[in-house]
């Protein structure tokens, strides 16, 4: 078992950490940590990346190399809050597009053609959540928000060439899930 202290090999000469040596070190205390927090393993191994990712990028070195384990667990109990805050803000978004999506039932409508509305809703709905958060989020934009391509491009910092292509991976992986789902018929 490891030590939450750090090793004197993961001390370079020149004074600064070896940050790889330390996250191996502090990794198997520190996912523990992380995973009592979030109870989800793949959140853990993305929470994970965040830490070791936000270790390396640090703006200040670390003066005192014994403190580095205290520091970790700071990093990533704050990196926890941010994934489940991030990680609300996608559902808060999902459910207000779900909510918004949802139409008032004409008086003279057909109660069969309500149900399998609401039900071929649902279903999109699946689809779109079973979908990366990327491609989701541009199909949101486009069709929910109607930006065009153009404005899509400015806000979210890329060329309007990779809106284009974004977009059109995003349609094809929704229509898969569609047909996965047998929503439509599977494409040719």
């Amino acid at each position: 078992m490891t030590s939450p202290t750090t090793s004197a090999a993961s001390q370079r000469p020149s004074g600064k950490a070896d940050w790889t040596a330390i996250l191996a070190d502090c990794d198997r205390w520190l996912r523990t940590v992380v995973f009592s927090r979030l109870r989800d393993r793949h959140a853990t191994d993305e929470v994970m990346q965040e830490v070791a990712l936000a270790a390396v990028r640090q703006a200040a070195p670390l003066r005192d190399q014994s403190k580095a384990a205290p520091w970790l667990y700071r990093l990533a109990v704050r990196q926890v809050l941010l994934y489940r805050r991030r990680k609300g803000r996608q559902r808060k978004l999902t459910t207000h597009y779900a909510e918004r999506s949802t139409t008032e039932v004409p008086p003279d409508a057909d109660p069969l053609d309500w149900l399998l509305a609401d039900e071929r809703r649902d279903l999109v709905r699946l689809a779109l959540r079973n979908l990366a958060t990327r491609d989701m989020e541009i199909l949101l934009l486009k069709y929910t928000e109607d930006w065009s391509y153009h404005e899509i491009a400015a806000k979210l910092g890329v060329s309007h060439s990779a809106v284009e292509a974004r977009l059109h991976r995003a349609r094809r992986r929704l229509r898969a899930e569609l047909a996965m789902l047998k929503v439509i018929e599977a494409p040719i």
